[in-house]
């Protein structure tokens, strides 16, 4: 095998299949595998605890009655060893307490043997795509809780002097806007819960340009030249903004109907009010 196969079968997403049936098992495994994905087997509870152990899985589908250990005992024990590990129950037997109890360890999916291979192929991936938002987003949690300590450094420094840090980064009231790569987190009251929200360049302009000018009412025509650079009539401008502040408001208003970070001043324009 090529380096170029080694490093293109090192990027498939790795998926455990526990069954206690051979056929069963083999069938969604070869399935995986034609659909591009490194399909790994196990027969049992403590042989896929002991894969769990050794390698890396994006996702596991496992089968909950199997003799020896049972798929919700499997859950709980693959819960501590691998948080990030998506689970799709596949079962022959569904009874309202395994149901409860895979909701309860966070499987994504809850299938009924017999299942069509193309429903678990199917299952697979939307937990993929699920795990990638989760992990994706987990990291801007990161990357935003890291710019929160070092705008907080900033602002308990007695150096005044403005610093490339404090270029990229506004922080007004609950709202902290990193211009460089366009994000935005509007702090609750703890501010380790925030969540970071991707927006357009545009959206990021608007942004601040309100944040710099708090409780001081500003025009749409104003809004449209200064901030996005539209040369403008004052009659057009409207039309302009308000489709963006609208876009902005779903994304930094806890309730976007009755927003309280940008407010409309009827007739006369918007208001920053953090």
């Amino acid at each position: 095998m090529t380096s170029g196969s080694n490093s293109s079968l090192a990027s498939q997403p790795r998926v455990l299949v526990v069954d206690d049936e051979d056929h069963v098992r083999s069938a969604l495994a070869d399935s995986l595998h034609m659909q591009g994905y490194r399909a790994e087997e196990a027969c049992s509870g403590y042989q896929a605890l002991e894969m769990l152990g050794r390698t890396t899985y994006a996702v596991m589908v496992l089968d909950l009655r199997m003799p020896g250990m049972d798929g919700v005992e499997v859950m709980r024990r693959a819960a501590k060893m691998c948080p990030d590990l998506s689970v799709v129950v596949l079962t022959g037997h569904p009874t309202l307490d395994t149901a409860i109890s895979a909701l309860k360890l966070r499987a994504v999916d809850y299938l009924l043997k017999p299942a069509s291979l193309q429903d678990v192929v199917a299952a697979v991936a939307s937990a993929l795509e699920r795990r990638k938002r989760e992990l994706h987003q987990r990291r801007l949690v990161q990357v935003m809780g890291r710019a929160l300590e070092e705008m907080r450094e900033i602002e308990d420094s007695e150096d005044v002097v403005n610093t490339p840090m404090q270029d990229r980064f506004l922080r007004v009231g609950p709202v902290l806007l990193d211009r460089e790569k366009c994000q935005v987190v509007v702090a609750g009251d703890d501010d380790a819960r925030a969540v970071p929200v991707e927006l357009t360049l545009s959206e990021t302009k608007l942004l601040a340009y309100l944040m710099q000018r708090p409780g001081i009412v500003l025009p749409c025509s104003e809004l449209a030249q200064a901030a996005l650079g539209y040369d403008v009539e004052e009659q057009s401008a409207p039309g302009i903004i308000r489709p963006h502040i609208c876009r902005l408001r779903k994304k930094i208003e806890p309730d976007p109907d009755h927003p309280r970070l940008i407010c409309t001043v009827p007739g006369k324009g918007y208001l920053f009010t953090p």
